[in-house]
């Protein structure tokens, strides 16, 4: 059963996010798996049981839902990874083809490596900073805590070495859940020659696209040094600030040489790394554990270090730099964008004006930042006993000085800033978009219903609903702007952080008086620590419940299915890229199928993606023998506005001159996510002047009818979104395709 009868037509499914079953894709309850294994599998109605589809075409589904939801465990410890992810697909989002290892890549590269150094210090800000350094000295932190009590009787240095274990496990156990791939991910045999790629050919036709196991590896090495530096640098400033010894400055200069060495590694291109890829992985791990086995011997060794008020030395500098650094970064990142996009107008109107990669680079920045200052205040709240400290509500003097780094505050007031400005943005696109939206409504129920019954009304009120809301999805640029707005002026407090200026300091300085607006301020803070909290107890609710319930592993699962789509180029610790492996699978068996008989891609949503960058790999000798049809797909309407350097005007046209123009595209105006792929709608210029793209994209009305059939009992439903393959336009169309398959040279029905 691993491949079609000689001769025999096959329609080949591919669901979308949110995952299906294989008995829902091929509207069947008996079906048995022709290829594959658990986590993406080919499936068939089983011989004898039933059919499905257009007459004399066998249908096939490839299932690959379970590569991002298939796991428990690995499903609710993504949650961790969403800023890595986040990080990680902002590179995608540029407006050209080129510069993914030019210097908007190593941009991106460096940012990724700002989110592993916040990671690490994070875990180094709860367990040296404010276990080790602030509370276990103070009796009344420790007292009635049994597990911290015996802490105290270790001489600092020793005490700070061993809390640095934690640090290094929470690494490895990050590196090892941003590593799956090589177990259900990897697409191509890793023994294989990886091409090398040009930047000025480079597309989702380009051989090896999807192969990013080595890029991936090299970086994993990178980032493991970046944060064991950040580690040991911070582990050697608390033990050695008194420098009574010359050794620990020393060491403390080595170890911050190691970041920045990894970062200079970071700016190089990626032939360039590979090529060293293959020389130096050896000599980098070696130097990491020298660098680091001597830190925890010279901290060991430091037992006359006496704790002071106040943080962990270096601490707050780190943290203030830290924020510095990345606000720095996004600046030139937005500027280095737009040169680009200005400079490349070719390339078609990219999303934002090609603000997306600095919008999506913004948006990892500052889910980080949640993460850190979430864990380092309910830590200190929970060390302090519900004292949360600030400046101008200091804790009593017998719980000590239990006090996160300023940056932390910073960030808990711009997050509760973001969150009300960007809802505030929310209400008023849709408010104000929804005279525009009602209009486009009412031509679209003008055209397809020009006479209605009084007795359909209701249904009709139901439809204009259903066609408003799904212009939405046009309306969402001013929520994004607000947003990226939001993030820009925030870089305005990276001046007031590294002077160690608080929210409440500056308020008081501003009034002249302690009281009044500083005591205000100190509350909107506390108010967005607990929001950002709040939201970040919420992902941990909902990673929580994707380990126990598969529906809600599901539905976390769409964001997955959206944001590891891309090989991981920037940062080696976000999820792996499920299409590394579903594409070249695809391919491989569309390629088989296509050797014994005609094959029909059929792709739904996003799953249209999928089957689009498949046919851009598929071997020339497979193309004769296979068609494309898409329904409801955000091809265009989505990803070609995201990504257009991959999936724009070009990639589009490809596809279609690859086939022969065999592809056709069913959408309705109902459908809030699909669209048409290359007819003028809603404003927009058609990316194709070729008219053998004219027949592509087929409109479906929806509903099919207002009043009830007089063989039913209920008017038609509105479909939106899902199902495409129960309208008989569907079958049609997959017939047509194979009809056309059977004669070459046809470009027009």
């Amino acid at each position: 059963m691993g491949t079609a009868p000689e001769g025999e037509a096959v329609e080949l499914r591919v669901h979308g996010v949110y995952g299906a079953s294989a008995e829902t894709i091929l509207d069947h309850p008996i079906v048995v798996r022709v290829a594959g294994d658990q986590h993406a599998g080919f499936y068939r109605i089983r011989p004898g049981t039933g059919t499905a589809g257009a007459a004399g075409v066998a249908v096939e589904a490839y299932r690959w839902g379970a590569l991002t939801a298939g796991a428990a465990v690995r499903t609710a410890s993504m949650l961790l990874l969403l800023p890595f992810m986040l990080g990680n697909l902002a590179i995608w989002l540029r407006p050209t083809s080129t510069d993914r290892f030019g210097l908007l890549g190593a941009l991106c590269r460096l940012l990724g490596g700002t989110l592993t150094v916040a990671f690490m210090l994070a875990v180094v800000g709860v367990t040296l900073n404010l276990v080790g350094w602030q509370c276990v000295p103070y009796v009344e932190c420790r007292a009635d805590r049994s597990y911290l009590s015996w802490l105290a009787t270790v001489p600092t240095g020793p005490r700070l070495a061993l809390l640095s274990l934690v640090p290094l496990l929470a690494l490895r156990v990050i590196w090892a859940v941003g590593a799956r791939s090589a177990q259900a991910f990897e697409g191509f045999d890793p023994t294989q020659e990886e091409p090398e790629v040009s930047e000025r050919t480079e597309s989702l036709s380009t051989p090896g696209f999807w192969y990013d196991e080595r890029v991936t590896s090299w970086l994993r090495q990178i980032h493991v040094g970046i944060g064991v530096g950040t580690l040991d640098a911070s582990l050697l400033a608390g033990v050695s600030d008194s420098g009574r010894h010359p050794l620990g400055p020393l060491l403390f200069v080595v170890a911050a040489a190691l970041v920045v060495c990894c970062a200079i590694l970071l700016c190089l291109p990626t032939p360039a790394t590979q090529a060293l890829a293959r020389r130096l992985p050896c000599p980098l791990w070696v130097t990491i554990a020298v660098v680091t086995a001597l830190s925890f011997t010279y901290a060991t060794l430091a037992r006359s270090v006496r704790p002071t008020a106040g943080q962990l030395p270096g601490y707050e500098g780190a943290a203030a730099g830290l924020t510095a650094t990345q606000g720095v970064l996004l600046v030139t990142i937005a500027v280095v964008t737009l040169a680009r996009a200005r400079a490349n107008p070719a390339e078609g109107p990219p999303f934002l004006r090609g603000l997306g990669t600095p919008l999506v680079a913004a948006l990892s920045v500052s889910v980080a930042a949640a993460f850190t200052a979430t864990l380092v205040f309910r830590v200190a709240d929970q060390l302090d006993r519900g004292n949360i400290p600030d400046p101008i509500r200091p804790n009593p003097p017998a719980i000590g000085p239990l006090e996160p780094p300023l940056a932390h505050w910073w960030a808990a007031l711009a997050g509760l800033a973001a969150l009300l400005i960007v809802a505030a943005a929310a209400i008023a696109t849709l408010l104000l978009s929804r005279r525009r939206r009602r209009a486009l409504a009412e031509s679209v129920i003008a055209h397809d219903f020009p006479h209605v019954p009084p007795h359909a009304e209701r249904q009709l009120d139901a439809v204009r609903d259903a066609v408003t809301k799904s212009h939405v999805t046009e309306e969402l640029s001013p929520m994004l702007v607000a947003f990226f707005l939001i993030s820009s002026l925030g870089l305005a407090t990276i001046a007031l952080d590294l002077i160690g200026v608080g929210p409440t300091q500056l308020a008081a300085e501003l009034s002249g008086e302690r009281g009044g607006p500083a005591v205000l301020a100190a509350y909107v803070t506390d108010a967005g620590i607990w929001v950002i909290s709040l939201l970040v107890i919420g992902l941990v609710i909902l990673g929580y419940r994707s380990y126990r319930s598969a529906e809600t592993r599901r539905l976390v699962a769409v964001l997955w299915d959206l944001g590891t789509f891309w090989p991981r180029t920037v940062h080696p610790f976000a999820p792996p890229c499920y299409a590394a492996r579903a594409v070249p699978e695809l391919v491989k068996r569309v390629t088989a199928l296509a050797g014994e008989g005609p094959v029909v891609i059929s792709g739904h949503s996003h799953g249209s993606v999928l089957a689009a960058a498949t046919v851009l790999q598929l071997p020339p000798a497979a193309l004769p023998r296979v068609a494309l049809l898409t329904h409801g797909s955000p091809l265009r309407r989505i990803y070609a506005r995201l990504y257009p350097a991959y999936l724009g005007q070009h990639a589009l046209r490809e596809i279609g001159e690859r086939l022969d123009w065999r592809w056709r595209n069913l959408w309705r105006d109902t459908d809030p996510i699909g669209g048409p792929v290359f007819n003028d709608h809603r404003g927009a210029q058609p990316p194709c002047d070729d008219p053998a793209a004219d027949s592509v994209d087929v409109r479906l009305r929806d509903p099919r009818a207002l009043t009830i059939d007089p063989a039913d009992t209920v008017p038609p439903p509105v479909e939106r979104h899902w199902p495409y393959h129960t309208d008989p336009h569907y079958q049609a169309a997959v017939r047509d395709l194979v009809d056309r398959i059977n004669r070459p040279g046809t470009n027009n029905p």
